[in-house]
């Protein structure tokens, strides 16, 4: 009799158990984005907006965060980059989400990047776009922590030459690095992704 007994506990925990673990949703499914199998938590960081408004991890709170960081200055990628967050942007906006979502562009040459000139440039895709840049101390800090690399030198000719990481990341609305975009970046695969996270929380 003890052993049925025992038997039915043993069934009944291992049922409970199964619809609290296998009942949970599963991570939603992500076309483009490369999510990391557990947030990461983001140090603490200054930086300052074009707008003369400080940036810092809790800016990064309330919402789904893209951040890219690149420069002005930059002949390629960055344009190309940045016109294909526009287009995520406006699909967003179809969809109601924008205010689910911010994106961030950081310049990694302060020096060249001064606030109007950035804010401008920023502009040309979408005023919405949060446009920012810091020290190399603090943009240093901050790259490693979200796993990303810059650098800055100068050429025989005098020449600025600024090498950066091509993804953007993912900081979700508790200001924690869950993953990141890698190109090629596909406007709608990006837009796809975004909702996704979104529907989930």
């Amino acid at each position: 009799m003890w052993l049925i007994l025992v038997a039915a506990l043993a069934a009944g925990s291992g049922l409970w158990l199964g619809n609290r673990f296998l009942g949970a949703p599963a991570p939603a499914r992500l076309e483009n984005a490369v999510r990391y199998p557990a947030p990461r938590t983001i140090p603490e960081f200054h930086l300052m907006q074009a707008s003369g408004q400080p940036l810092s991890l809790s800016d990064w709170r309330g919402h789904w965060n893209v951040v890219y960081f690149g420069y002005t200055n930059c002949p390629d990628v960055c344009p190309t980059t940045l016109a294909t967050f526009k287009q995520v942007w406006k699909d967003l906006g179809a969809r109601g989400l924008t205010d689910s979502v911010r994106i961030d562009f950081i310049s990694v040459d302060p020096q060249r990047d001064t606030p109007g000139h950035l804010r401008q440039y920023v502009d040309f895709f979408s005023p919405d776009f949060v446009a920012a840049t810091g020290s190399d101390e603090d943009l240093t800090a901050l790259t490693r922590s979200l796993g990303l690399v810059y650098s800055r030198s100068t050429d025989a000719n005098g020449a600025v030459e600024v090498d950066h990481s091509g993804s953007a990341v993912i900081i979700d609305p508790q200001g924690h690095l869950i993953g990141m975009f890698r190109p090629p970046f596909a406007a709608s695969a990006l837009s796809n992704d975004l909702a996704a996270l979104i529907k989930q929380g």
